[in-house]
């Protein structure tokens, strides 16, 4: 993985770290919007540094690694916090789905409804944030992959 990627595993989930405190601080309405700003913008400032300071081989697939593993971080954070996050009034089925189902049918049809979410929102960020960063490393001659021998 370290070839590949330029970066250890545990490298890539602690960039990946680095974006739960906002999760947490939206789920439980901890954060305003400057924190809840700077949260959202300072992580991947983050990971978009790393990956140019090491010079990984291909930023764009370092950073849709990073994505995915904040996508799996992100899921599990809003799994825990989801009682809290909706204040004993979960989210429901509505238009024709509305009663459809049994509750806890319902409960599970939104649940993983939000686990994909939070998936394809990770690999989105990374592949965006992954995007923008190999653009960088295909203008700026400083910051090109080291070549491989």
């Amino acid at each position: 993985m370290r070839d590949r990627l330029g970066l250890p595993a545990s490298a890539v989930w602690g960039l990946a770290l680095l974006g739960v405190p906002r999760v947490i601080a939206h789920d439980l309405r901890l954060a305003g919007p400057v924190v809840n700003a700077l949260l959202v913008f300072v992580p991947i400032a983050v990971w978009a540094a790393v990956v140019l300071w090491k010079r990984v081989p291909n930023a764009f697939v370092t950073l849709l690694a990073v994505g995915a593993a904040y996508g799996v971080l992100l899921a599990v954070t809003h799994q825990v916090l989801w009682e809290s996050s909706f204040d004993g009034g979960p989210p429901s089925l509505g238009g024709n789905l509305a009663g459809a189902l049994p509750p806890a049918m319902e409960d599970l049809v939104l649940r993983i409804f939000a686990l994909g979410s939070s998936l394809a929102t990770g690999v989105g960020v990374g592949a965006a944030v992954g995007a923008v960063t190999w653009l960088i490393t295909r203008i700026v001659p400083g910051f090109r992959p080291y070549p491989r021998h």
